[in-house]
Parts: structure tokens; sequence; C-alpha cells
């Protein structure tokens, strides 16, 4: 039986024909070999690179060794022609047999289709969003969210074991600057005519920074705080109610974050706070360890050059040895007032990770947390050497919200921002979802308002939701004039499929056979923007495949005096619908019956 991923079947014949023609090869140059689509159908279907590899350690010119290859594949069953290319590539071109048996699988296997054990059940943490509790989601969470969400989803679908995880940043300075932000809305519930100046003046020997947020979002926090507490906190000093407003303005920014998430489609299983990381004593645990490590040490670290680096205090302090692990400077632990910087607390968290069972730890950061890169997994490293676990980091780039054709500024202090809220009531849920992954997460983007709801062939939201709508019409006409039960999948799997065998009918089969391909490349290189990629040319195929039937009658899905044919393409249309609905739930976007 063949398998579902085309690739990985006839890749075993090409590592076949190479033991063949050159035996005793080591397996670590047999793992290199591939076997990937061609960019021109006219060269065949699939290509491969066996020769290329393997030339050089056998002393033999490439081009002999990929007609060697050529002449054994074209043996192969389901193989109609092999030929050498280039340097030493060689060229498969695949029966249309086999890409006609491959729809009548993926009819019979449903949205299934494509899942993968590649992941070997191994346990995956994707750590995404954790974004600072001190204001609404914004359009710059957003791309975070869905490149997470969706990464999370598309591993779950090669195989791993998949945790979605939110770490709630609720014990540093910038919730204590929350606080009082809080504070200052709650005196105004109160009655108090205060403005922002005059608070910042009355409490500047409390509040180094200022008045940090002063964004109307906390003005219901202030009003609840009033409603609850009335006056009580009005006159005393914050020692009395600093706790209090600290839970309560958590609280509703944590539900607010949530709900915003819920909108977006991101359910994430576990939520994971800094102070219960801080309270558990996981923190002073792994610092533990690697002190035992004799990885910590008492220093001064060098002034920085040219660059700010976090912490640096020119004093005697505790340091982490990450430059043993490849980072730049060694990092300190502690701050002057010996509290524990942020980098310690993290490597407490990320500890609580690894003792959970994780094996593969993956984090959606913001492209500005890049330097931040190496001394969280030098301490990874220092942690797990004995046990290594992975540890990844996908960058996001800005995301800039585009009006009218002009860029919309945006201010987190002053609280002008376009919200995630904003965005999602906009342009709905699966608009936003999509269009975040319509560029790789490490490609700065514009998300044009206007464009993303466009109903043209530039959309690629609009194109492939089109491409949807259009199988499901195609359906649902075939239904009322014939039945539904006749059109059920597993009936429709059972169909003569021979007649597929036009270039646009050929050229969409082969699409749909990249699946599997593509869900296993995808998750394995980390690279979720690669479905969208993939949906925009799956869509493409199936609306040439439309446009052909207006242009030449035979190729018309339905035709009255042709069952045998109708019954063929209408298989074909419901596999396509199927791959496209498989796609999108790993997106989480939900795929349109018709176009309104």
């Amino acid at each position: 039986m063949i398998n579902h991923n085309l690739y990985v079947f006839f890749r075993h014949y090409v590592l076949e024909a190479l033991r063949q023609t050159v035996p005793d090869l080591p397996e670590a140059l047999l793992e290199r070999v591939e076997l990937t689509p061609t960019k021109d159908p006219a060269h065949g279907d699939m290509a491969t690179n066996a020769a290329l590899i393997i030339a050089k350690a056998v002393k033999r010119r490439p081009q002999e060794l990929a007609q060697e290859l050529a002449d054994y594949l074209k043996k192969i069953d389901g193989i109609d022609d092999a030929e050498p290319a280039g340097p030493g590539f060689v060229n498969l071109k695949i029966a249309s047999s086999v890409f006609q048996k491959l729809v009548s699988t993926i009819l019979q296997t449903g949205e299934s289709f494509g899942a993968s054990k590649i992941g070997q059940g191994i346990a995956v943490n994707v750590e995404y969003v954790s974004a600072n509790p001190t204001g609404p989601m914004h359009v710059g969470h957003c791309r975070g969210a869905v490149v997470g969400d969706v990464l999370a989803n598309l591993m779950a679908k090669a195989g791993f074991d998949v945790t979605k995880e939110y770490y709630i940043n609720d014990a540093g300075t910038q919730v204590v600057a929350l606080v009082w932000a809080a504070y200052w809305r709650y005196l105004q519930a109160l009655g108090q005519d205060l403005s922002a100046e005059d608070f910042e003046e009355e409490y500047k020997s409390y509040m180094a920074g200022g008045l940090q947020y002063q964004g109307d979002y906390l003005v219901p926090v202030g009003q609840a705080l009033a409603e609850e507490y009335q006056d009580s906190f009005e006159k005393e000093e914050p020692s009395f109610w600093f706790d209090k407003v600290r839970e309560c303005v958590l609280t509703h920014m944590m539900t607010s974050i949530r709900e915003d998430l819920e909108a977006l489609g991101v359910h994430q299983e576990v939520f994971v706070s800094e102070r219960s990381i801080l309270d558990s004593g996981k923190a002073d645990k792994a610092l533990q360890i690697l002190k035992d490590k004799d990885l910590l040490y008492t220093g001064v670290l060098e002034p920085p050059k040219g660059k700010v680096i976090e912490d640096w205090e020119q004093r005697p302090q505790t340091l982490f040895k990450s430059t043993n692990y490849g980072d730049d400077v060694d990092r300190p632990l502690r701050k002057s007032d010996g509290t524990a910087t942020y980098f310690a607390n993290d490597i407490g968290y990320h500890y609580d990770k690894i003792e959970r069972g994780a094996k593969i730890l993956i984090d959606i950061w913001g492209a500005d947390h890049g330097g931040y890169v190496p001394r969280m997994r030098a301490a990874i490293k220092a942690l797990t050497d004995q046990n290594p676990v992975d540890f990844e980091v996908v960058l996001c780039q800005i995301v800039r919200v585009v009006r009218n054709g002009e860029v919309v500024k945006m201010s987190k202090r002053a609280g002008t921002f376009v919200t995630l809220r904003d965005l999602i009531d906009e342009v709905g849920k699966d608009a936003v979802r999509f269009t975040m992954l319509t560029r790789k997460s490490d490609a700065q983007m514009n998300f044009d308002l206007e464009q993303v709801i466009a109903q043209t062939r530039d959309n690629p939201v609009f194109y492939v939701q089109y491409a949807h709508a259009r199988c499901r019409s195609v359906l649902r006409s075939a239904a009322e004039a014939m039945g539904a039960d006749v059109l059920k999948p597993t009936k429709l799997a059972q169909q003569e499929l021979t007649m597929l065998k036009s270039d646009s009918e050929l050229n969409l089969m082969r699409r749909l056979a990249q699946w599997s391909r593509i869900v296993e490349s995808a998750a394995l290189t980390r690279e979720p923007h690669r479905i969208a990629y993939y949906l925009t040319e799956v869509a493409s195929d199936f609306h040439a495949l439309w446009n052909a039937g207006r242009d030449d009658a035979t190729l018309r899905f339905i035709q009255e005096d042709d069952l045998s044919g109708t019954m063929a393409r209408l298989a074909l249309v419901e596999a396509t619908a199927c791959i496209i609905r498989s796609a999108m739930m790993i997106l989480g976007v939900e795929p349109v019956e018709e176009m309104r």
C-alpha cells in the first residue's frame, strides 16, 4: 500500500537504488538524500539529490551516478520515467494512477489525512503570547499568538505531544507601575479630579518611572476598586492597599487577555505565573543546580561596549557562566537590592517546564528579544547537560496596521494603539489569523485593514475561502441532482478515477499529494506560514481547474451525459475541500460554505 506521504514512499526506492548501485554507504550520508517536488511539472513530479550527495564520497562523477540511479528507478512500479538532470539530479515522473489512488485515500481517511507520527509522541511545550498583564492585547501580541497557536496545532498534527502555555509576568517592576496606575484610576473613581501630572507629583517618591500606564482601559479597574473598597484606601499608605489593588488589577487584566485570546481562537491549556514560580522555590532550585555545577560565581562585569547590557552594574554580583555555553558575556542573577533578575526567574520558569516533562521547549518571542536567546539557551544547556532538552525560539517581527494607506501610530503609555479586539471586530478572527501567516514570522509585515477583507485574488484569505466555497457549491449542486447519499466521501472513494488525466486535474492532484510532506516539513522546521502558502497554492490549482472547465466543456465538474467522469471529478472536488479544511483546522480558520 502506498504511504500517505508519497515523498517518503518513493524516497525509500531512491535509497534502495543507491544501495544497489553503491553498496555499504554510511547511514549518515543517506540521511542527507532528499526527494522534493520539482518547480516545473515539465521536469517531472519529484527530484532527488542522491547522486550529488554521495558522488564525492565514492569518487565518482555525479552525472554518471544519476544515470545509473535513473535506470534503476525506471523499473519501479508507480514511476513512469526517471531522467538525470543538471549537475546530478534525477527527476521522477510519477504515474497518474498513483495520484488517482491518493485521491481515493484522502476520501477514505478524511481530514485526518496528512497526520504523521514523525513527532513520535515527544513532549513539546509551546509558550506564546505571555504578554505583560499591563494593558490590552494589541496587534503586536496578535502575531505571536497566531504563530504560536498554529505551530502548536501543526506539531500536534505531526505526532508531537504538545502543551500550549502562557507565562504571566506578574512579579516585575512593570506590575508595580500597573498597580500605581490602577490606584490613580481608583482615586478618580472616588471623585478626585486628579490629572496624571498631579498624581505623578503627589506620589513621585513611590514611582521611579512616573505614571507609565495612562490608558482608559484601567478606568473599569478603578471603578471596581471603589465599589468594593469604598474610600478605605484613599488616605492609607501603600503597604495597606498595594496587594489588594495588585490582585484586583491583575485579575481584571488577565480576564481581559483570556477573553481576547478566546475571541482570536487561541485556547491555551496552561497558565503559569512568575509569582508562583518564585513561591514554589523553582527559581532557587534551578540556581542551586547551576551552583552545584560550579557555574555561578561572584564577579564584576566589564562595562558594555557599544551596546546596553541588561542589568549591568559595576559592582560584585552573582554571575552565571553563560559564556561556557556560547553567550557573549556572563549574566547577572541578582540586582543591587538583592532581588533576582528577570533572567534568574526565567531560568526557574524554564526549569519548571523541564520538570513537567517537556523534551522540546519552543518560545515565541518578539524580535526585540532576540538578544535574550543566547543566555536562555545557555541556561537550559547547563541545566540539562546530562539529559538534553532542546530549546528553540521563534522570533516575530513587528506588525504595522495600515488604514486608508497610512500606518496607524501607536503608544502603549498613552493608551493609543490598535487592540487585538479592535482588529477582530473590524475584519474577523479568520482574516486576522490567516493574514498573520502570509509572511514568515521573522519578516516585518503590514496589516492592511482594507486589503484583508477585499474580495480579490490578491487577498489570500478570500482566494482560499473562495476555493472552498466553490468546492461546496459544486457538491451542493450535484447533491440536488443526484442525491446526497451518492456523494458521501466513502462512496466517492470507490469511483474509477482513471479519467482524471488532464493537465489541470493532474496539477491539482499533485498539489494534494504534497499535503503530508508539507505537514511534516513545516512542523520540523517550525514554519507554520508554510501551511498558509500551501493553501494558496491549492486554491490556485483549483481555480485553474474551474476556469479550464469554462473554456473546455469536457472538463466541467458535472456533465449529464458522462456519469463516470462526473463522479470522478466530484471525488477530486471533495478531496480538495477535505485538504483545504484539514489545513484550515491547523490555522484555526473556519472554512466557509459559500461566499456572502
